[in-house]
């Protein structure tokens, strides 16, 4: 390897002159080499733990990244950050912690950084908010970097059928309901998930996973094989050296994360049915890179795309089927075919998003993805609604939905918990709303996913005769009439707040519209009594996390974004 130049790169702070000898002692503590240590220093970052199956191979992979980085000529430094799993914190007070966590994993990766002047990343990602945090990292520090998922788990088999841990969540509510014994819901709990790797549907990981090669932060085909495949390490290798090639070029992630590349990233959501989180999680991205990209935003993308992909929940295949047919490129070719997304998009490859995908073939022998001449539905699988309930907007799934309107009357509750019990003790009817609120970002605080209420839900055989609504959010295994990110929050007194029981309440996802049937000067009066409501998180990371977070159109985000800065760190 030809010597480097490392005078506009951040280690020269770390690494020259003679003034950084006490520096370069540290290094020598390591067993780096002198030639070691005048190459460039590539952060390797991982969310390793033993938390979940979603996160226990990646230690694996970020020792092959490293070995690929140590290949094309940089010097590899591994560390870790944490995550928190929804699956583990679902339905409880822990949910509370999973959104925070995102912003936790992008601050810990960008002060790690930062405190070693490290010049690249690679950031491998396996769980919900880990793919985002690490994503939003790469976006804020601006230094080359390229991403790589974990991989998903393999699909559980029970009764002769494949099965996820979606099937163990609705479950719950059919044992609830008297229709499932102790030892069925045992032994499908032991068989939902066979082993490594985060959830088999178009949950939140498998979403943002695709969003991760269409925006061009990951590799293509990099995010299709599963967890335990050896195919991941060889991904893991390719990283390492397209990050050193990114270095050389100096392509950085602003340059690749740009509207355009957004509007794709929504774009593959739609196609895909993908979680609803995403659209929290590409504003968020947006705001690391300076563009204002709202739900709205996303969501118009998302309506206006077909749905090409059959994926769980609201479809009948999993991520591992989708790897089967030739991965996530499948689906970029599809939508290029289409028409639906941009293809000079630059990408982690030095080359544009349909130079990477010019030889992909869409299979004709597969129902798994359609060619959007022939979509599931001419619409995406998540939209948007606006009305006087969501000045601010929410986001609904529709994927595999049939009926896109509802009217029914408000049954309100002001935690998940009271709500969940309801649900269990069966305490709700055919016709209702569910209101579930103070759910929000700062009235949570943490903004938690309903996942256990709504598969209780469905598990009772009630999940096209109710709907559900709160300023909370919604895990990318929900599926039925579930609205989500509603805001204002009621924290802030938006008009869930001012909800009663009994309120009539019209959803249309169709027209696009949410609406309480209450009287302009009745709302009024509610609103001239309402008054804010306390929480318990008054101390620690929770209570940071709620002084802080911004409203869920925008992503409750915890920071002021790139728009804001005098120097970005990749130039210091």
């Amino acid at each position: 390897m030809t010597a480097w130049d490392k005078s506009r790169l951040p280690s020269r702070h770390t690494t020259m002159g003679p003034e950084r000898a006490p520096h370069r002692s540290y290094y020598y503590a390591m067993g780096l080499t002198k030639e070691e240590i005048e190459q460039p220093l590539v952060g390797v970052a991982s969310c390793w733990n033993e938390a979940a199956p979603c996160n226990i191979a990646l230690s694996r992979q970020a020792q092959a990244a490293k070995v690929g980085v140590k290949e094309a000529g940089a010097t590899p430094r591994e560390f870790t950050t944490i995550t928190v799993t929804d699956g583990i914190a679902m339905g409880h007070q822990s949910m509370k912690s999973s959104l925070a966590s995102r912003e936790a994993i992008a601050d810990s990766i960008e002060l790690t950084m930062r405190g070693h002047c490290y010049d690249a990343l690679v950031g491998i990602a396996g769980c919900d908010k880990s793919l985002p945090g690490v994503m939003m990292s790469m976006i804020r520090l601006n230094v080359p970097s390229v991403f790589m998922y974990g991989g998903s788990i393999m699909p559980g088999r029970h009764h002769g059928r494949d099965v996820t841990v979606l099937d163990v969540f609705e479950a719950v509510g059919q044992h609830a309901a008297g229709n499932m014994s102790d030892e069925e819901l045992d032994e499908l709990e032991r068989h939902a998930c066979p082993g490594a790797g985060a959830c088999g549907g178009q949950f939140t990981a498998n979403t943002m996973a695709c969003v991760s090669e269409m925006i061009g932060l990951a590799l293509p085909f990099s995010a299709g094989a599963p967890a335990p495949d050896e195919d991941r390490d060889r991904w893991a290798v390719e990283s390492g050296r397209a990050v050193v090639e990114l270095i050389r070029r100096n392509i950085r992630p602003r340059d690749i994360v740009t509207l355009d590349s957004l509007h794709n990233a929504a774009a593959i959501v739609g196609a895909t049915g993908g979680s609803t989180n995403a659209a929290l999680h590409l504003p968020a991205m947006a705001h690391e890179a300076g563009i204002r990209f709202t739900l709205q935003d996303v969501a118009e993308i998302m309506r206006k795309t077909p749905h090409i992909a059959d994926l769980k929940p609201g479809g009948r295949y999993v991520a591992a089927d989708v790897h089967r047919i030739g991965g996530v490129p499948v689906i970029i070719k599809a939508l290029l075919e289409g028409g639906y997304v941009k293809g000079d998009c630059l990408t982690v490859t030095g080359r544009t998003l349909a130079e990477n995908h010019r030889e992909v073939i869409v299979p004709r022998d597969q129902d798994v993805v359609r060619p959007c001449s022939d979509p599931i539905s001419p619409i995406g699988g998540v939209v948007a609604l606006k009305g006087n309930l969501a000045p601010e907007g929410a986001i609904v799934k529709i994927a595999g939905m049939h009926n896109l309107r509802f009217e029914g009357t408000a049954l309100c509750f002001d935690c998940e918990e009271d709500a969940f019990a309801a649900v269990e003790a069966r305490a709700y009817k055919a016709g209702d709303v569910i209101i579930v609120r103070y759910e929000g970002p700062k009235g949570g605080p943490g903004m938690r996913e309903m996942l256990s209420t709504t598969s209780a839900i469905y598990g009772q055989g009630m999940g096209d005769k109710v709907a559900l609504i709160t300023d909370g959010r919604f895990s990318g295994a929900t599926r039925g009439f579930c609205i989500g990110h509603v805001g204002p929050e009621a924290a802030v007194g938006g008009p869930i707040a001012l909800l009663q029981n009994g309120d009539r309440i019209v959803i249309d996802a169709e027209a696009g519209t949410i609406d309480m049937i209450v009287p302009e000067e009745e709302i009024a009066r509610r609103r001239a009594a309402w008054k804010p409501r306390g929480h318990d998180y008054n101390a620690g990371a929770l209570w940071k996390y709620a002084q802080l977070v911004g409203p869920a159109y925008l992503g409750a985000v915890t920071n002021p974004g790139a728009a804001a800065e005098t120097h970005c760190y990749a130039d210091q």
